[in-house]
């Protein structure tokens, strides 16, 4: 039977701007989002049965529907049914480095991993547009787990552009293991606080909108000092005020000297941008000194110009 690993890279969020609330029920967003080198294997293959079959090496991973993973599996079988009667099931193996909880898009990147392995299993010859239009159903970050790098995203986040590589940056993570954030949680409550003030017009939208331009400006030129300075995300308004731990690490990396530092997503990871590998692990052991708690996750990785691709590439 054929199978496909692929890497499906995890991301962080330089900035992450709520503008208001969209017809849909969802959130109107201004997000910069980067991948980075810390990434999962998804492994999927053809079973001679009709069914989905999740298998993961983190026993905390539910292998349910409930995964993105298997319902990336059921939409391509749906949308293929005669595929899926030629070639039968899929078999999806996770092994998982990205921590869960984490505003890290962990579940994203391995279902945008699993419509790119059975694009390729199936031979349907899918673009990577048709990849992304498919996968935004199942969630606003799949697609651009798929296609990676730096990228302004808009619209609820599934509306990409592609920003200036920022690939030669590192970045430290920190993350309490036992201290997950609850996305819907942080937007619901974001709303509830701050909704009044929603702007209404159209006006009023694209007035607000146009904060990103600073952040676009200093990578579109390499500005590294204008970056740590632009780093910016609305969720920490709700987050940090309520989960203390998560305030502390902010607070202690910022005593290091990074380029800049701020919770990725709707947490409950805190990121640090350093210029090189070596300060990179300098403010990791610095922290590690600083805080020393064995719950807490800590690793050194890069940023990265790659979505999901084949583990052999």
């Amino acid at each position: 039977m054929r199978s496909y690993s692929l890497v499906a890279p995890a991301k962080i969020n330089l900035y992450l701007q709520i503008v208001g609330d969209r017809p849909d029920g969802f959130h109107e967003l201004v997000m910069v989002l980067q991948s980075i080198e810390l990434a999962d294997l998804v492994t999927v293959r053809a079973i001679g049965t009709d069914q989905i079959r999740v298998h993961c090496d983190n026993p905390a991973v539910p292998v349910d529907q409930t995964n993105l993973a298997y319902r990336a599996a059921e939409l391509m079988m749906q949308e293929f049914p005669e595929m899926a009667a030629r070639f039968g099931g899929v078999e999806i193996d996770l092994q998982k480095r990205i921590p869960m909880g984490a505003g890290l898009a962990g579940g994203s990147s391995n279902a945008a991993a699993v419509l790119v392995g059975i694009d390729l299993m199936w031979n349907l010859g899918l673009t990577q547009w048709e990849l992304q239009e498919l996968s935004a159903r199942l969630g606003s970050d799949i697609p651009f787990c798929i296609s990676g790098g730096t990228a302004l995203a808009t619209g609820r986040g599934e509306q990409l552009a592609p920003l200036t590589s920022l690939d030669h940056l590192y970045v430290v993570l920190a993350k309490y293991r036992d201290l997950p954030v609850s996305t819907p949680w942080a937007y619901k409550t974001y709303r509830q606080k701050f909704g009044d003030a929603y702007p209404k017009s159209p006006s009023e939208i694209e007035a607000k909108k146009a904060r990103s331009r600073e952040m676009l400006n200093a990578i579109a030129h390499h500005d590294f000092k204008q970056i740590g300075q632009h780093l910016y995300n609305d969720l920490e308004l709700v987050v940090l005020p309520e989960f203390e731990k998560i305030q502390q690490l902010r607070d202690q990396f910022a005593k290091f000297n990074p380029i800049g530092t701020m919770m990725s997503g709707s947490g409950s990871t805190v990121f640090a941008l350093a210029e090189s590998r070596s300060q990179a692990e300098e403010i990791r052991e610095r922290m590690r000194s600083s805080i020393p708690d064995s719950d807490l996750d800590l690793w050194v990785t890069k940023l990265s110009q790659c979505g999901v691709h084949l583990a052999n590439s």
